[in-house]
């Protein structure tokens, strides 16, 4: 069964086609990366997925839960952090991890133990009972990790997970999600870091305009856009059709800076 399967998945804001006809699967146990410039549909296909918004037609599934009939049942099994922070902000960390351990009905002592477990290695003991409002971005950010992880999902849905962490946070979630997959658990990674999703991704989706162009391990892209040797960077820029624009630019500013 796949962790993950979108099939034929479509959706409209007025005249703008946000996703169209979007078809992957996430396997199990695998690291997808869900790649694509601003505006390509990302963040829509992951609030689909997640039940938060209905599709104009297609299907989205998480482990044979159709996320438009049961999304409720998909959110058990799904660790979600959105790209935009969603907190209580009159709330302590300590409270909403309570909060959230109630509302799923966790068992507490076990719930302690993650809690404790996470706390302590995203170095986070010392915001603990602060109230949200006062945290930085990148704490805000961890604390939407570990509330992700209280019910220990079978599959982590991760978009822009990294915005706001310092180099040792941010390689302390890359390991998160390593050990994570070794545990049999999946995670589907949407990031604008070329070099994160080259170095901790399975296999990659890319979507421009909500169409998938392309899709497979870094080697298998490296053959469809004919570019040996070349880094996920590079591989993205052509497959979505930017190179040109890119080198472009880069040459204009030159000539300016030489100025």
């Amino acid at each position: 069964m796949s962790a993950v399967k979108i099939q034929n998945l479509v959706k409209t804001f007025g005249d703008l086609v946000a996703v169209n006809e979007l078809t992957l699967d996430v396997r199990e146990g695998e690291i997808y990366g869900l790649l694509g410039p601003n505006g390509a549909g990302k963040t829509t296909t992951i609030r689909m997925l997640m039940g938060l918004l209905d599709p104009d037609s297609g299907h989205a599934s998480v482990f044979g839960l159709d996320s438009t009939n049961d999304p409720v049942g998909v959110k058990r099994l799904v660790g979600y952090v959105p790209e935009e922070q969603q907190l209580y902000d009159s709330l302590t960390p300590r409270e909403l991890f309570d909060f959230i351990a109630s509302i799923r009905q966790l068992a507490q002592e076990k719930v302690n133990k993650r809690i404790k477990e996470f706390v302590k290695a995203l170095d986070f003991g010392k915001y603990y009972d602060k109230m949200i409002v006062t945290l930085s971005q990148g704490n805000k950010q961890k604390t939407m990790l570990i509330a992700a992880l209280l019910h220990a999902p079978k599959l982590l849905i991760l978009d822009e997970p990294f915005s706001g962490l310092d180099v040792r946070s941010a390689k302390i979630m890359k390991d998160i999600v390593r050990i994570h997959t070794q545990n049999g658990g999946s995670v589907l990674l949407s990031t604008h870091v070329m070099e994160i999703a080259q170095g901790l991704c399975d296999r990659v989706g890319i979507i421009d305009e909500g169409v998938l162009v392309a899709e497979g391990t870094l080697e298998e892209l490296r053959v469809k856009a004919h570019k040996d040797g070349a880094t996920l960077e590079s591989l993205f820029l052509k497959l979505t059709k930017q190179e040109d624009e890119v080198a472009e630019g880069v040459s204009v500013l030159r000539e300016a800076l030489v100025e």
